[in-house]
């Protein structure tokens, strides 16, 4: 059983709080090593890295942030400044302008940065409610999140895993087709997407799903045991 990369996240930001860069840094490394990053945990190495005074590492983690989320304001900012103080100037005006050209209203009303930043605080709000296991509140915040970062496909995952667990199987599989179209190798969503798809009736859809999952990551024990649960069940 896999452990939810959450607590692991939250300890970081408490670590990176406390000036502990090398703790927060060892967590953030164990979520990477996984294969479940997302672009805030890639922005906060870059923080962290910067601040220990390691460039190149700063540099390479804002830029898989940005990768992942190329909207994320904070990072082209930070990027920006760093470059700035390495002497490259031509690349830090150019981060500082996509940093601009990003910061716009949204259809929330709110500019990109606000909405990122409010976006973030719902999801943490949702994944405290499930954890208390207040699961309809939790999928409130979720979606009140993904209504202010609808690029965010972390945030969107996690609301699909609450759906799922909430037993709103349809709901749960439209977002995680969303995810999987948006990030193709989010292999964690299409294992979820399988799961949808199986208990919405799809078998053929939740195989060939899974069957990719192998593909982009062999010998995974959950979806291996899903392929498992086919074969037995058509016998």
């Amino acid at each position: 059983m896999r452990v939810s990369i959450e607590p692991l996240i939250n300890q970081a930001r408490e670590r990176f709080a406390l000036q502990d860069y090398y703790g927060a840094i060892h967590l953030l490394q164990e979520i990477v090593e996984s294969g479940r990053s997302f672009a805030d945990c890639h922005h906060l190495l870059g923080l962290c890295y910067a601040l220990l005074g390691q460039s190149q590492r700063a540099l390479e983690h804002f830029g898989r942030a940005l990768t992942l989320n190329p909207r994320y304001i904070e990072a082209h900012i930070h990027r920006g400044i760093l470059l700035n103080d390495l002497g490259r100037t031509d690349e830090a005006t150019e981060a500082f302008r996509d940093a601009a050209a990003h910061n716009v209203p949204q259809e929330s009303g709110f500019p990109a940065h606000v909405a990122a930043n409010l976006a973030n605080h719902h999801a943490l709000l949702a994944t405290a409610y499930a954890e208390a296991g207040a699961l309809q509140h939790a999928i409130e915040e979720y979606r009140r999140a993904v209504d202010l970062g609808p690029n965010f496909a972390d945030i969107r995952y996690r609301l699909a895993r609450a759906l799922l667990e909430a037993g709103d199987v349809l709901s749960a599989r439209d977002e995680l087709e969303r995810v999987v179209r948006d990030r193709p190798n989010f292999v964690d969503a299409l294992a979820s997407l399988g799961l949808a798809r199986y208990l919405s009736g799809d078998v053929t859809g939740a195989q060939q799903v899974w069957r990719e999952c192998l593909l982009a990551r062999p010998k995974n024990a959950r979806v291996e045991a899903y392929l498992a649960m086919l074969e037995r069940s058509s016998e």
